[in-house]
């Protein structure tokens, strides 16, 4: 072979190489890009499913809506009830329609539910008391009711228990003798006047007057836990009282109203006094500008119009700068520093 052919392939041959190079570069750069993309995802992935842990995290002070309807019936929002659950035990504030169907859907039989607190004896806020209470017969694995159902309400309480526990007289009966059934009777603790009326373990539990019109007598509770507040308003049109027992809590589950358009009149005398006894959207923003909560919640949701145009968060900001939510049934509050809210 001569210098020039030599040369000519050796020049070949530096090419190929070259161009070997540049592929081999290629394809490392390629596995490099796939590899930092998989570990951005794998990131992601952890970042999302720990954000989902958080979402599901567990309080020692939570609150869920079960109900938050009112005596119109409705499949989206069941008639009035709160359940508490504060320092490892639970507390369910008033039993409205559907309350043991919405404890089930939080996997909490209704056997599990042995202390109910009664703002006032409406039929949309007691309806499904004898289901609450009964319902611990039926075997579940999620455990009965051990002890008789331990109720607190005012006055008129001990006569709506005790009517109740007559009309069921036979089933609970049958259910006693067939089933060995235990937890069918109800202790009532009936209170005729405002105060502490539970203080067991730290959790403090205080009844309070409210303004419901003609419905008479009508309370509402605060629970206090660990430096910690939840106040629930029960029925009510705008109260000074309330104001005063609901002062920095953390968290305020108000009832709020809106038969027609604030620009509009009143289609009936009904209406008119319906709505007065019960809460504006601008009366509640009045009632969240001085008590201040940390946040200001919807329930008792009474509407004679489609929701977005009740603009029931608008309405009560005209007044009031702080957050305020709707809602809805199964919303979770867990009550810490802030109040974190989970939707259903």
């Amino acid at each position: 072979m001569g210098k020039k052919s030599f040369f000519l392939a050796f020049c070949f041959l530096f090419v190929l190489a070259l161009l070997a190079g540049f592929g081999g570069s290629k394809q490392e750069s390629s596995a490099s890009e796939s590899t930092l993309e998989n570990e951005k995802s794998s990131n992601a992935h952890t970042e999302e499913k720990s954000k989902e842990s958080s979402s599901k995290s567990t309080s020692d002070f939570k609150v869920t809506l079960l109900g938050t309807g009112s005596p119109v019936i409705s499949m989206e929002r069941f008639s009035n009830s709160t359940l508490v659950e504060v320092g490892g035990e639970r507390f369910l504030f008033d039993v409205g329609r559907g309350a043991a169907q919405r404890l089930n859907q939080l996997d909490i039989a209704p056997g599990m539910i042995d202390k109910l607190f009664v703002t006032h004896l409406h039929h949309d806020h007691v309806m499904d008391f004898d289901d609450v209470l009964i319902s611990a017969a039926v075997p579940d694995p999620r455990g009965g009711r051990e002890h008789n159902m331990q109720v607190w309400g005012p006055k008129g309480t001990k006569d709506w228990v005790k009517n109740t526990l007559k009309a069921y007289k036979i089933d609970i009966q049958v259910r006693k003798t067939v089933e060995s059934a235990s937890g069918l009777d109800a202790d009532v603790h009936e209170f005729n006047k405002e105060g502490v009326v539970y203080n067991e373990n730290g959790i403090e539990i205080i009844a309070f007057e409210v303004d419901h019109g003609p419905m008479k007598p009508a309370v509402g509770y605060r629970i206090n836990y660990d430096g910690r507040s939840v106040v629930i308003s029960g029925d009510t049109t705008y109260s000074e009282n309330l104001i005063k027992y609901a002062k920095g809590t953390d968290l305020l589950i108000h009832e709020v109203i809106s038969v027609k358009h604030p620009e509009e009149e009143y289609k009936s005398e009904a209406l008119k006094n319906i709505e007065a006894y019960h809460t504006t959207p601008e009366q509640a923003g009045e009632v969240f500008k001085q008590v201040n909560p940390k946040l200001a919640a919807y329930t008792h949701i009474a509407l004679l119009m489609p929701e977005e145009e009740a603009k029931l968060v608008e309405r009560a900001q005209k007044s009031y700068d702080g957050e305020v939510v709707v809602g809805v049934d199964l919303m979770e509050f867990e009550i810490g520093e802030e109040v974190k809210v989970i939707e259903p």
